[in-house]
């Protein structure tokens, strides 16, 4: 079932995927200036998906989340931002309800 309008288009190897990308800051968690601990972060960052030319998708300006509690608005703020339409699974109709207008 496609959505109305839409074409479909062969996608390359690498191509089947929209990538979001989240990194965390590690700036001043380390010893001395410019180290770092391994594996430590501060639990704030960026949020940014990456070129698909498939998918007609540009990279953009990435966009700040400042706890892992607003990561989940970011990475739908950045979804929206990019016109990216997610698809429910049928799995996924048990805990949502139809919209009630």
């Amino acid at each position: 079932m496609s959505p109305k309008g839409r074409e479909s288009r062969k996608a390359g190897k690498g191509e089947h995927m929209i990538e979001l990308k989240v990194r965390f800051w590690t700036n001043g968690l380390g010893a001395g200036k410019g180290e770092i601990w391994p594996k430590h972060a501060w639990p704030s960052g960026v949020v940014r998906v990456e070129a698909n030319q498939t998918h007609g998708i540009r990279a953009k300006k990435p966009i700040p989340f400042n706890s892992l509690m607003h990561l989940p608005a970011v990475i739908e703020k950045v979804l929206i931002n990019q016109g990216i339409t997610l698809h429910l699974e049928r799995r996924m109709s048990r805990y949502f309800a139809p919209r009630i207008r």
